[in-house]
């Protein structure tokens, strides 16, 4: 299993957009095969760095996924959105995989 970390710089003045584009790849990148751990937008500190995390098996499947990604009419619609609103100014992309064990934290009762 890797895990997809995309970093974004975006405008600090459409938040609201972003906020929008995570909630549509809130419906399509589950249903093309990855497992969305979430999105994430400013909240305090950087006014310009997001990220979008998920998981997938590997490489093989990150790329059919992206295919399956770009021909959902939600993913087109998405990426159209981005390109055409510019809320978006960098996107970087890295692919980590587990090196220790998971964590669950126990919540108090």
């Amino acid at each position: 299993m890797i895990t997809c970390f995309i970093r974004y710089e975006i405008d600090p003045y459409r938040v609201d957009a972003f906020e929008q584009y995570a909630r549509n790849w809130g419906e399509a990148i589950p249903r093309c095969g990855a497992d969305l751990i979430g999105y994430f937008a400013p909240h305090e500190g950087s006014a310009t760095t997001a990220y979008g995390v998920y998981s997938i098996e590997d490489l093989a499947a990150y790329e059919a996924y992206r295919a399956r990604l770009c021909d959902d009419p939600l993913g087109r619609e998405n990426y159209e959105f981005a390109r055409r609103e510019r809320f978006i100014t960098r996107e970087e992309r890295i692919f980590l995989r587990l090196a220790s064990t998971r964590h669950s934290r126990s919540v108090p009762a």
